[in-house]
């Protein structure tokens, strides 16, 4: 693993643990571990007694330009960077607190982190620009998954969850509220969740 990748990774725990106010945990870049050319981004788990192992596999990255996040279209690698570290830091915190967590949550709040590290954790986006990147993560989507499986019902659900929450976070908070509904929604659990998302 490169050093852009490495800066990339700490880059974006850390910007997650400071939107959500979360204690920091872990250094995500010592759990990566690099998978083949054509793979995709899993969090590999196993529970053993009272431990934890963690594992996330990510695809190799040739050009450091991919790990960059233009608010218009950010990469598919840098997207599945995203998604693995926010699932790394999720885990990590609910074991901290000894809380439960479930695969929808963990896609769901990988959705929603997407927006919120391109969106709120930089400069304030204008209108349009909102709306071109709910477009890009929500709208214009590929499936690897088919409707009919569980996989596919579950990354779906994820995704119109997150598409509702976050335009509702755009259009209706100003940025001390969204920061304080995008807390609440972090710590949430399942039910609480969609609830918070369907409210929108």
């Amino acid at each position: 693993m490169n050093d852009p990748h490495q800066r990339t990774l700490r880059s974006v725990q850390l910007q997650i643990e400071q939107v959500y106010g979360l204690e920091r945990t872990a250094d995500v870049v010592d759990f990566v571990r690099m998978g083949a050319e054509s793979s995709r981004e899993t969090l590999v788990l196993r529970q053993r007694d009272d431990e934890l192992e963690i594992a996330l596999v990510l695809p190799p990255v040739s050009d450091p330009l991919e790990l960059t996040a233009p608010h218009y279209g950010p990469s598919d690698a840098w997207l599945q960077l995203v998604e693995g570290v926010s699932h790394f830091v999720y885990v990590a915190e609910r074991a901290r607190t000894e809380l439960p967590a479930t695969m929808l949550e963990l896609e769901l709040q990988a959705e929603v982190d997407k927006f919120v590290l391109l969106a709120f954790a930089g400069a304030p986006l204008e209108a349009h620009q909102s709306s071109a990147l709910h477009g890009h993560l929500y709208e214009r989507v590929r499936y690897l998954h088919g409707p009919d499986t569980e996989d596919g019902v579950r990354y779906r659900l994820a995704n119109d969850l997150a598409a509702r929450f976050v335009a509702r976070l755009v259009k209706g908070e100003d940025p001390p509220a969204a920061l304080r509904t995008l807390r609440k929604f972090y710590r949430a659990g399942q039910a609480e969740k969609i609830r918070l998302a369907q409210a929108a």
